[in-house]
């Protein structure tokens, strides 16, 4: 019994003892060396942060060592997969993948655009009643068509804009016929018949139905890839103003925009840049999608400078961004970009796709002072730190408009179909 006894208080003991040895500093800094980095050609990694010796292999060979009485950078030269040999007394511990991707750069953005969404078909933003001689109806509403649905054919034809409803409507009305209307809503196609009714006040035949076939407004350029023309801006969806739904695009413009005046915010009421299109309205690229992380194209040509940080910049992936200061280029007057102060309050390095990768809060007392903090407008402004391109800004903190959210630019270029994790071509044999 003794025997038993004794040996259950020594297991416990060295439970205890495994337990608490979890949380002693050289195990749990042994527990967060990452497996694998991920870096760009010519970018270092610096390995002060680690809490042993550490050397890097590069094709089996030692290229740098951290010694224990001062830190090293490593600096990835070669595109491909290289090996961090991690060293406690000369023993190696532990090996962390470093996958060195080709140097990538950007131009960064800034200045404020106008945006022209046009939607596919035309977007259901309201019901009204028709005044008939029997009384108030609203045939949309009857015909079980709802607010957000997207009405794309009518009688077998494609809808692509208002003045494409007109024709049908007034043709069902005279002969009596309901119209037979395909819908989208979210992502069901729904058919239903609908009958239009004539207004015995204005002598016309009528849906019941408020319709809508383009969306325009302002925002900010992120950034553009001079290489294949295409282009990031706002961070952030589109939705309809009325149905609060994300807009489906068939196609889109965006302009330049002179920012004329701003509406300061304050806590509980977001600002708001006041801005109008530029005189001439020339078209500077197209739309092609409008998705969580802003809306995407390509330009007609690359001469969108900001006038101020006009040379491609390399970025950071979200494991690389860091707590602390950075800046936001952005437009606060007419159409000039400038450089502002902000912090990086939190930053989560993410794996996958996300909208809200960063929280940010103003710091410039230029900026604070003309705007409050991040108004309606500077979504998409791009966010820079140590010389990189690390996301843009996206939401207002309602409550605290100096803070907001940002989203990183890797996941920005991957919605706008650019490959920064291309592989290295292969030699012909």
């Amino acid at each position: 019994m003794k025997k038993e006894f004794l040996r259950r208080v020594i297991g416990g003991i060295l439970l205890v003892s495994l337990l608490l040895l979890g949380f002693t500093g050289p195990i749990q800094d042994y527990v967060s060396i990452p497996k694998e980095v991920t870096l760009f050609e010519g970018q270092e990694y610096d390995v002060s942060s680690l809490p042993v010796l550490a050397s890097v292999e590069q094709n089996n060979k030692k290229i740098a060592t951290k010694q224990s009485d001062g830190a090293v950078s490593i600096e990835a030269v070669t595109q491909g997969k290289d090996e961090l040999v991690l060293e406690l007394a000369g023993l190696p511990i532990k090996k962390v993948d470093v996958n060195v991707l080709k140097d990538f750069r950007v131009m960064p953005g800034g200045q404020s655009i106008g945006v022209k969404l046009n939607t596919v078909g035309v977007l259901v933003v309201g019901h009204h009643q028709v005044q008939t001689a029997e009384g108030k109806v609203s045939p949309g509403e009857l015909a079980g068509i709802k607010v957000g649905d997207i009405i794309t054919e009518i009688n077998g034809k494609r809808i692509e804009k208002m003045a494409d409803v007109g024709p049908f409507v007034q043709k069902a009305g005279e002969s009596g016929k309901p119209m037979d209307i395909v819908i989208k809503r979210e992502n069901e196609k729904i058919a239903t018949k609908l009958e239009p009714q004539k207004d015995k006040h204005e002598n016309t035949f009528k849906l019941g139905l408020y319709i809508r076939d383009s969306a325009a407004g302002i925002g900010t350029m992120t950034f553009y890839h001079p290489e294949s023309k295409k282009y990031g801006a706002l961070g952030h969806v589109i939705s309809d103003m009325d149905t609060k739904k994300p807009i489906v695009v068939e196609d889109g413009q965006i302009v330049r925009s002179t920012v004329t005046s701003i509406e300061k915010g304050s806590n509980g009421d977001p600002g708001e840049k006041l801005a109008r299109f530029s005189s001439d309205r020339k078209v500077i690229g197209n739309i092609k999608r409008n998705s969580p992380y802003g809306i995407f194209g390509e330009l007609n040509n690359n001469d969108m400078k900001n006038g101020i940080l006009d040379k491609p910049m390399p970025i950071a992936l979200s494991h690389q961004v860091k707590e602390g200061p950075a800046k936001i280029l952005t437009v606060v007057d007419n159409d000039e970009v400038n450089l502002f102060d902000i912090e990086i309050v939190s930053t989560i390095p993410q794996k996958f796709p996300a909208t809200k990768g960063m929280v940010i809060k103003i710091t410039d007392p230029k900026l604070l002072a003309k705007t409050g903090g991040i108004v309606q407008g500077m979504s998409g402004s791009p966010i820079i730190q140590d010389g990189k391109m690390i996301g843009a800004v996206t939401h207002v903190f309602v409550n605290d408009p100096t803070s907001g959210y940002g989203v990183h630019i890797e996941w920005m270029l991957n919605e706008a179909g650019i490959d920064i994790y291309e592989k290295p071509r292969q030699n012909a044999s």
